[in-house]
């Protein structure tokens, strides 16, 4: 009987240790599951709705959806690389969702976006009719299982953030890289690198994003006014003055490369100078800018490009829009007579005319010498395709740059200047130049170059005006005798001077702007308006 029982108690002691295994099995994993951290996106959705069904969100089960719903999409992002490589870096985390769901920044978003249209665009370009219809699923919390969560979250995360980079670019950059499509616009201008496009999908505040988006300037916000003005009294969006303005504030949005506190703003259209220092106007004149291309350019354009015939090539003289800063004035220039010119102009004048060279100063160089009779060249021995000559025109009277030349760095050869011809400032139309900007009062201009009162007293003698110090007299009368000595040959050379610094120069093309409450419109000399509504009209 003993060693029955005991048998028994055996048996029944290790059925226990077993039950007791189990249990602390069971415990062991069940605190596991307890420790397991949680989605945040689950914890925010289901705090948010007081529905515990967002706390069964499962990590590995989303990511998979995720990446086939980014698959799906990827070909309608605005910047697919970047948001994949985002959400690659955030473990395919819903990060805009997570954070600004809840907290109704999302609704923000909507609401900035939709407010577009006072900036000129069509805010369905930023997808707000989807983003208004994801939201409103998500509001309506009526899922029955966590699998159906899976896929809205995916979309409503991909769709927001391009949402969120195509506005924070549009409005605050530009909808185009004016760059891409105008032939001589040199403005590097600021466009988002893939560094910053990712801080704002990274950002903990998308309000503070939103707001920094938005542009401030003056002429901006005063043509942003006249859009809605002109919007009420027409009671249509299909109207030309509608366009312009359109037009216009897209060439406000493309931000300049270099500080502008100081600036010489050139205005092609309107044929205008204009001196800013911060909100003050230091001067405004008049300017002859480039003569427009020839009609038909494109077309006469490929039948040079086969032919390679000078008669056959096009004109094209318009004045580029480019940004630099002036570096020298120089007084009394030589004019370096460029090989276009020499060619079109300065050839068939010399075959009209044998003394048109000595007659207008124009020095005739070969192989880098200067030929003492260019008068007795035969030019009709010489090709213009072929000239093998280079032309200066002397400093003085009757020089094509007149007595002032203002040069800043650039790639295209331009600069400001006099001119010795002033009868151009009566026209109205004064796109006549070969591309240069002349300009109407270059004494005026010289004197806010110049670094102090001393310099503009030696600039004045150089071009024979008194100083405005009456002390320096003397050196004056000097300067004045010795240019009359015709006993000893005076010979006229460019005196350089240097300029103030961080005095901008930006040429640029604008149709349609605000002064005086007035909405004021120029002709579009140049032809840019069409293209530039070529390039922007699907986004407008």
């Amino acid at each position: 009987m003993l060693s029955i029982s005991l048998l028994s108690f055996a048996k029944s002691a290790v059925k226990l240790k077993k039950t007791l295994l189990f249990a602390l099995c069971c415990l062991f994993f069940s605190s596991c599951e307890l420790f397991t951290p949680k989605p945040e996106i689950g914890l925010v959705l289901a705090e948010h709705f007081n529905n515990k069904l967002y706390k069964k969100f499962d990590t590995v089960s989303y990511n998979q959806v995720f990446l086939e719903k980014l698959k799906e999409l990827r070909n309608h992002l605005s910047n697919p690389k970047i948001t994949s490589a985002h959400y690659k870096q955030n473990e395919y985390k819903p990060l805009l969702v997570t954070r600004f769901y809840a907290n109704g920044n999302l609704d923000s978003l909507r609401k900035y976006i939709e407010n577009s249209q006072a900036d000129g665009f069509n805010p369905k370009i930023f997808g707000v009719d989807e983003l208004t219809r994801l939201l409103a699923i998500l509001n309506r919390d009526r899922f029955k299982t966590i699998e159906e969560v899976y896929p809205l979250i995916a979309e409503l995360e991909i769709k927001t953030a391009d949402a969120l980079l195509r506005y924070h670019t549009f409005m605050k950059y530009g909808s185009i890289n004016p760059r891409k499509y105008f032939n001589r616009y040199y403005i590097a201008v600021k466009r988002p690198d893939s560094v910053q496009l990712d801080s704002v999908l990274n950002t903990a505040d998308l309000l503070a994003v939103l707001r920094a988006s938005q542009q401030n300037n003056k002429a901006y916000l005063d043509l942003k006014k006249a859009l809605a003005f002109y919007r009420d009294s027409l009671k249509t969006e299909n109207h030309s003055a509608i366009t312009l303005i359109k037009l216009n504030m897209e060439r406000m949005r493309w931000q300049m490369p270099i500080n502008l506190e100081e600036a010489v703003v050139v205005n092609i259209p309107d044929f205008s100078l204009t001196w800013f220092l911060k909100q003050d106007t230091l001067a405004h004149m008049n300017v002859c800018v480039g003569a427009k291309r020839e009609e038909t350019y494109a077309e006469k354009m490929k039948v040079f490009l086969k032919s390679r015939k000078l008669d056959d090539k096009p004109k094209n003289h318009e004045t580029p829009q480019l940004v630099s800063v002036f570096n020298a004035v120089q007084v009394n220039p030589i004019w370096n007579i460029p090989v276009s010119i020499a060619q079109s102009e300065i050839y068939y004048q010399a075959i009209k005319d044998p003394y048109y060279l000595s007659n207008n100063n124009i020095k005739v160089y070969f192989r880098g010498k200067l030929v003492n009779d260019p008068d007795t060249i035969r030019w009709g021995r010489y090709a213009r395709e072929k000239l093998p000559f280079q032309f200066k025109q002397g400093a003085g009277e009757g020089n094509a740059l007149g007595k002032f030349k203002f040069v800043f760095d650039n790639s295209s050869s331009i600069y400001l200047h006099d001119t010795n011809n002033k009868y151009g400032f009566k026209l109205k139309n004064r796109a006549i130049s070969h591309g240069c900007v002349r300009i109407e009062d270059p004494l005026q201009f010289a004197q806010l170059m110049v670094k102090d009162k001393y310099q503009y007293d030696n600039l004045r003698m150089e071009v024979d005006l008194p100083p405005l110090d009456t002390t320096r007299n003397t050196k004056y009368r000097k300067i004045l005798a010795k240019k009359a000595d015709t006993l000893k040959r005076f010979k006229l050379k460019p005196a350089w001077f240097a300029t103030r610094k961080n005095v901008a120069v930006v040429i640029t093309y604008y149709t349609a702007w605000v002064e005086n409450g007035k909405v004021e419109v120029r002709p579009d000399v140049y032809n840019y308006d069409g293209q530039l509504w070529e390039a922007v009209k699907k986004y407008m």
